[in-house]
Order: structure tokens, then sequence, then C-alpha cells
């Protein structure tokens, strides 16, 4: 009989070979590491017991050494994966028999259970960074963690970096606080720079923290990804990828459990119904996405666990971490968008350590083919991409104070030492901290006389308290930092509304630009509280053409290895023969781009002159540059008409051709340029809503009610102009400025690409439209704001340009 680890307990041994396991190095790795009395980051491909590692140190300890108290605390970025973590920790404790209470915690967890957990906690309570803030915020919250040993993070990577991350990460510098000795433990698969979760794991929020070990797990199989062929008819743009429906339902009928994901709510719902078309057999396919409600979505998550489905069709939604073994085959519809991203949904697949997951990507244009190709390449290489470590949100921070206000007294000089433990915050100054606690306090010098913004007041002992009760009840119910997109209603001046869309799509317009909505050309004249009022005399092209929001962006990484791989004809050989021939097409008529400069085509083309831009750094950063382009090409005479982009290319028409390309891609239109167009448009006030509801300065629900989308807006509409005016230096505007720099906008990436290309912009100009510009021109007024344009429908035009683009005469 084989002898046990020293760390691994007969029992635990004993159950292990009941499963047919074995304990894998970094599981035993793990047991050495608490131990050690030291926090770890594992990084272990899925289906390696990342969670068992990460819950063996608690099963053992509280097996060897059972006492009451809250000793492990689980933290989800996902409800759903919470509650999937909770039913599959009971099998152990109920298998050995281990005395072990262990329960959820969540949204969804009903009022009296709650107020149980806080007198009664259970050894082990399962939560998320939400309702983990909102346990800190009540006054006896340092005792019921002073028992406290473990906090378990998992799929880390998915919440460094966000505002939930911000939220979470001071929400341990303040367990930290209550018991100096807890353990942290980060879990994560798709790791893209390592010493970044370690700062975030270090209680010290150092990367070089010595108490914090990494661990990491040996590889499984190699993924098999494969890319659907689809030969000539595969589209020139679009990104639905509608024509490939009839081959996604055949590898649906030919495997046991198909998860299909895509990247876009839309295109969840077009895809999920063109696949109930094709269903002749009844299989049972059902729609998982963010905007069903919370009870479809259980039923689908439950329907999924009991192997009842063939297929589900889900958006990010299911990203993360849902423990479904069956799943024999990922495809992915449309490009991924990022590495990380892909190797994170072909994990979903299998769980099975040893054996290969099974992907198919389902590329819904050729731009989109050299994206997946250039994915795979990534996944064989082993490079993931991700973003950098960012500052934390001031408008968390804003929060984070008042809600450790409502626990009980604060000092601010210990909480400013508690608050830059928290690696997102390390190097926050004491003026930035000051600032927010005197916005938490008194609402800011514009805002101090306003009585419903007195919520701190010092005492002669030098520490802040609450001035009324009612202050931590308003916290405690608008508590979080998720704030839902809201819609606008696009009206026509003095006449009827036309429908809503997405307010990210409003941000980018100007008072002139025109745009396609409800099959109308319409001018944008302004917005009144939360609606887009419009005209429908908009003249020629649109000048902001619709486009489809809420897709996921482009990576940085990946957006280079696709340059790379169009400048390296000898990788093209895997390439479908239609995407071989248009690139060599390309290379007869013009230029490729190249991995480090920009290349720029103009041409003239029915009375007008087009420039196409080969920038790949993704949709948010093109439109942003789109916009300064326009107003650039304005000052130079050159009478832009309108542009559009996609996540490779950017295309500008104007009535005159542009010359001088140096000047036009200039560094310095981030400069005045941006401020004006960020000044004019609504973004920025847009951004403030967000950031106040955050920070607590508008709040959506009240005691008996919630606040309408409309009369937040309002709200935060009024309060952005008292701040502008009278406090611009106001620390929540700050913060809008910090949030509207990225996001939508991506300016940090537009700002390295304008570097990069400095010197190295190679002009063709030609005769008339090259096959590489073709897909961008498609999109000329061709999406709806919605996203539902299927990828076949071309109009005479269209094939006119198709035509003109991969004619051989020259």
């Amino acid at each position: 009989m084989a002898q046990p680890d020293p760390l691994l307990p007969r029992r635990f041994h004993d159950w292990f070979r009941a499963k047919g396991w074995k304990a894998r190095d970094h599981q035993i790795d793990m047991l050495q590491a608490a131990r050690d009395a030291r926090s770890a980051l594992l990084i272990a491909p899925t289906g390696g017991g990342k969670t068992l590692a990460g819950f063996l140190p608690t099963l053992i300890d509280l097996a060897e050494n059972p006492r009451p108290g809250l000793h492990s605390l689980y933290i989800s970025p996902l409800k759903a994966l919470a509650v999937d973590i909770h039913r599959n920790l009971l099998s152990p404790i109920a298998e050995m028999g281990l005395p072990i209470t262990c329960e959820t915690r969540t949204g969804d967890t009903p009022q009296a259970k709650r107020q149980r957990q806080r007198r009664h906690p259970p050894q082990i309570l399962l939560t998320t960074p939400e309702s983990l803030a909102l346990m800190l915020s009540y006054h006896d919250a340092e005792a019921v963690f002073a028992t406290l040993s473990c906090v378990i993070l998992d799929e880390l990577h998915a919440l460094a970096g966000s505002k939930r991350g911000d939220q979470l990460a001071l929400a341990l510098s303040r367990l930290q606080s209550i018991n100096p000795t807890l353990r942290r433990v980060g879990l994560s698969a798709t790791v893209h720079d390592p010493r970044a979760l370690q700062a975030w794991v270090s209680p010290s929020g150092s990367p070089d923290d010595d108490r914090v070990r990494r661990i990491e797990g040996k590889a499984g199989a190699a993924p098999d990804i494969q890319i659907l062929s689809t030969g000539p008819q595969l589209p020139w743009s679009g990104h639905m990828a509608m024509h490939a429906l009839p081959e996604i339902y055949e590898r649906i009928r030919k495997h046991g459990t198909t998860l299909v994901f895509v990247n876009t709510r839309a295109q969840a719902e077009l895809t999920f119904q063109g696949l109930w078309h094709l269903n002749e057999e009844n299989l049972p396919i059902a729609l998982h996405h963010g905007s069903l409600a919370v009870e479809q979505r259980r039923k689908v998550e439950a329907a999924m666990g009991r192997n009842a489905l063939r297929a589900i069709v889900a958006t990010s939604s299911l990203d993360l971490g849902i423990d479904w073994g069956a799943v024999d085959l990922v495809i992915q519809v449309g490009a991924p968008k990022g590495v990380s991203r892909l190797l994170q949904r072909v994990g979903r697949a299998n769980h099975r350590l040893e054996s290969p997951s099974k992907a198919l990507l389902v590329p819904g244009n050729r731009f989109e083919v050299l994206e997946c190709r250039a994915a795979i390449e990534g996944v064989m290489a082993h490079e993931l991409d991700g973003d950098l470590p960012k500052p934390g949100g001031l408008d968390v921070l804003a929060q984070h104070i008042w809600c450790m206000a409502c626990s009980g007294p604060l000092d601010a000089d210990l909480l400013f030492d508690e608050i830059t433990t928290a690696a997102p915050y390390r190097r926050l100054s004491r003026d930035d901290f000051d600032a927010v606690l005197d916005f938490v306090a008194t609402g800011g010098y514009a805002l101090k006389t306003y009585d419903r913004y007195q919520r701190l007041r010092l005492g002669p002992d030098n520490l802040w308290r609450l001035t009324h009760p009612r202050h931590a009840q308003r916290l405690r119910m608008n508590i979080g930092t998720i704030v839902e997109s809201p819609l606008v209603k696009v009206r026509l001046h003095r006449g009827r509304v036309l429908g809503e869309v997405e307010e990210y799509f409003i941000q980018g317009l100007r008072a002139g630009d025109t745009f396609l909505f409800a099959g109308q050309l319409l001018r944008f004249l302004g917005m009144k509280e939360n609606t887009a009022l419009c005209s429908a005399d908009g003249q020629g092209d649109p000048k902001i053409p619709a486009y489809a929001g809420g897709r996921l962006p482009l990576s940085t990484y990946l957006a280079d290895r696709v340059r790379s791989l169009l400048q390296d004809a000898h990788r093209w050989h895997d390439l479908p023969d239609a995407v071989r021939e248009w690139l060599r097409l390309q290379q007869h008529r013009s230029l490729l781009p190249d991995r480090n400069g920009l290349l720029v085509e103009t041409f003239p083309r029915a009375e007008r002159e087009y420039l196409v831009a080969y920038s790949f750094e993704g949709r948010n950063a093109h439109q942003t540059l789109g916009m300064l382009l326009t107003r650039r090409m304005e000052r130079m005479g050159l009478s832009p008409l309108g542009f559009v982009a996609t996540d490779y290319v950017i295309a500008v028409w104007s009535l005159k051709p542009a010359i001088d390309l140096d000047a036009l891609f200039d560094e310095d239109m981030l400069g005045d340029d941006l401020e004006a167009w960020m000044a004019e448009s609504s973004l920025l006030r847009r951004s403030f809503r967000n950031v106040a509801v955050i920070a607590g300065l508008i709040e959506r629900k009240l005691p008996g009610a919630e606040k309408s989308g409309r009369q937040v807006t309002i709200s935060s509409d009024l309060i952005y102009d008292v701040l502008r005016k009278y406090q611009p230096d106001h620390v929540l505007l700050r913060a809008t400025w910090a949030d509207s720099a990225g996001g939508l906008t991506d300016i940090g990436r537009l700002g390295g690409m304008l570097a990069r290309i400095k010197g190295r912009i190679r002009h063709r100009r030609l005769d008339r439209i090259s096959p590489l510009a073709l897909p961008v021109l498609l999109e000329i007024g061709r999406e709806q704001v919605y996203g539902a344009a299927l990828d076949e429908l071309f109009d005479e035009g269209a094939r006119a340009l198709i035509a003109e683009a991969i004619s051989d005469t020259d």
C-alpha cells in the first residue's frame, strides 16, 4: 500500500485513493506553504485541482484541530461560482465525515440567514467582494473575523485590475488589520503578470514580499484548437458568423455537450435563434447571458450540471470556473480578442488535466481568420496577454472609507497606513487620501453646504464618526462597484421616441453628427436628461456610423501577433485559400502592414477621398482616433465627412485628400484636441455618473424606493455642472478623467501607437480601393446599433465595391 505524503493525513490519503486520484505536487506544495504560515499564489491549468488545493489546508486544519468560528473565507467573482464550489466542497466533507460547517453568503442569501451567520459564523464561508464589503461595514466585523485564518481568492486574474478588485483589495487590507497572521491564497489558471498577482496576494502589497510563495502546477495536455474553414463564402466584413451556423450545428450533433461562446449578448441571441431554426432533432440547447433573469440563468446552470443539455450558447457570463467536466467541445464564435481569454474559454472543456481540451474557432470575417490564427500561435507559445496594473480608483476608495466609518470610529493615520498595504493603492499619496476623506466627510468644498453630504465629523479625540446612523443604512443599500450601463432613448425633436440605445454609443457624438438608427439617417442635436434628441434631416453619409458595442476589445498582444502574421508570408500556409489569395492580391495592389509602422492608403471613390489606416489597436482606440482625426482634418481644410472603425482598421472619408500624414498622426492630437473633444462629447458627463454612484455621491437605492436611470442621470448632471464650475479639481472629477482615459477611449493604447509609428508611416496613394481596405468600407452604414445585421446581406453597392477591390485589372 502506498504511503501517504507526510503532509497528507491518512484520512485524506484514503479519500484520494478511493477517488482514484493521487495528490498532485502543487497540492502538496500548498500544504507546505500553509505549514510554513506563508501566503501563496497558485497558478495551475484548469482541471489540475486548483480549488481543492486552496481548500486542502483548511480541511486538514479543521479536521485535526476542530474549533468554532470563521476559519476560511472563499471569495469568488461570481455568485454562481460560489454556489458551485460550495456544492463541490460538501462532497469531501461528507465523504470523509469531517465535522466542518460550510455555507455561502451572497446577495441571494435570505436576511435571516445573514444575521445568523454574523452571530454564529460557519467555519468556511463562500462569498463575493460585495458581500464581504457589506459584512465589514457592521460594528461587529472585528468579532466575526477575529478567528479568520485564511482567505482564498478564486479566479484572481478576473478581479485584479477591475473596480471590484479594488474593492476586494481594500477589504483584504482591513481583514489583515483585524488578524495580522491572516494567510492569503490566490488561485488562477491564466496569468499574464505573476508578479502583479503576487503583489495582490501580499499583505504588504509588494511583489517582492517573501511572505508569499508562488506555486506553479505542471502544464496539462496542449489543447486541440482548430479554425473552422468555411471556404470562399467567408464574409468580408461583419462579426456575427451567421454563415457558419449549419456547420456549428453539425459539430453540436457530433459531440456530447458543447459550449458555444460568443462575444456579445446580441450575438448570443442571434446565434441561439439560428441554431433553433436548424434544430430538426430538437436537441436541448440553452442560452445564457447577463441580461437574462437570474432564475433563468440558474435553471440553465442546473440543467448543465445534470448533463441535460447538448449545447449552451453563452457570453462571458460563463467564462469562469463552473465545473462541468462533461463538456466535450468549446466553440468560439467570432475572434477571441485575447490569448488569455481564449485559454480561459477553452479550459471550460474536459476538466481533465491529462487529456487535451477540444475547441473550434469560428471567424466572422477574413481579418478574424488572421486573429484566430494568431491567438492559436499565442496559446501554443504559452504567451498570455493582459493589462498592466493600474492605480486603484478614488471612487472605490471613497466607498471603502465610508464603509469603514459605518463599522466604527476612524483614525485617519491608521486607515491610510492600512489602505496603502493594498496593492492597487500602494502608491496612494496622502494628499489624495485626504481629499477622498474630505469628500466622504463633507462632499468637498463645492458641496459642503448641503446637509446630506455631512456624513462624518471629526471628534475631539481626533477620530471620525458618522454624523447620523441613516448614513450607514444608505451605504449598505448602495454598496458595490457594478454600475449597469443605462439605455438612452432616441427621440425626434418634438416628436416620437424611435427606440433605445446603450449609452456608450451616444457618448461619442457631438451636436451635428449624423448616425443610422431605426432605418433613418438622424442628426444628433444633444442630450436632454436621459434622452438623445435628434432630427430626421441627416444628410449624406453618416458622420458617425452606428457601431455595435459591448464587444470585447482586441488585446495589445494579440494585435501585435496579427501584424507579425501579416508581415510573414511563410506563416500563411495554414490559412484558408480565400484568405491567402486576399493577402497576395493586397501585396500585388499595395502593401501589407508591418509589425512596427503604420500603413496608410489613400484613394478616390465616388467623389470622395478615402484614408485607410491599418493600426490594429482595437475598436475603442480607433473610435477615439476617428474623432480626433476628423477634428484635425477640419482644421486642415480637408472637409471630413465621417469615419468607421473596426478592431483592425480605421477609414476616414473627406472631400479633399490628406497629404501631410506625419502632421495628421502627430502625438500632439492627445493634447488640446483630446480635451476639447471630451469636453464637447457626453463622455465625461456619463463617466462621472458611474463614478458618482460608486463613490456614494448619487444613491440608486433609497429606503422603500429605487431611483430610475433617468433620475440618477439628472442628479449626476446637475452635480457635474456644479463641480466643474466651482471645484474643477474635485477628487471625483479626477476619478472621472482617469476612467475616461481607459475604457471606451483607450487613450493610453492610442498614445503608445502614435509614439510607435512616429517616422514610420508608409503611404500608398492608390487609384481605387485595395483588397485589405474592402472589409472596413463594407462596414459603413452596415451595422445596426444592436449589431443584428446579418453577415450575408449585401446590397448592389457592396457587391460593386467587392468587384472593384478584387479585380486584377490596373
